[in-house]
């Protein structure tokens, strides 16, 4: 079990998805950290995280991008896309992530899926102990 409340971060170029997703994880016992680049959560850290939740279409380095550097700082943060348009990515940009949700997105499945996610990992860490 978390000692701690879980920190989810979330990065979108948009304000109201920003706002919005805070007060969602919040509701659900989270610690919401919100940023409008990928370079502002690099500036933040990664350090303390427990998942990210990152839009893939964002002016400078997209979702992907981030994911591959978040790949290689920290594997085993769990990495969830988010992302307005209609394809879905191909296989091989889709590895290393936990999760894809094309906006508009369902919130229960979002919450659900990173809850589950923070159970796993729970369980995977008490295992490897």
């Amino acid at each position: 079990m978390h000692k701690h409340k879980p920190i989810v971060a979330v990065v979108d170029d948009d304000p109201r998805l920003l706002e919005s997703m805070e007060e969602l994880l919040e509701s659900a016992g989270y610690v919401a950290r919100s940023f409008p680049s990928a370079r502002q959560l690099l500036i933040s850290g990664l350090s303390g995280l427990d998942v990210l939740i990152t839009d893939i279409g964002m002016p400078g380095m997209d979702g992907f991008e981030l994911r591959d550097l978040v790949n290689r700082a920290r594997p085993e943060l769990p990495v969830f896309l988010i992302t307005g348009r209609h394809e879905i990515a191909d296989q091989d940009r889709a590895k290393g992530i936990s999760g894809f949700f094309r906006k508009p997105f369902d919130a229960h499945a979002l919450l659900a899926a990173v809850g589950e996610t923070l159970r796993n990992h729970d369980t995977e860490d008490g295992h490897e102990s």
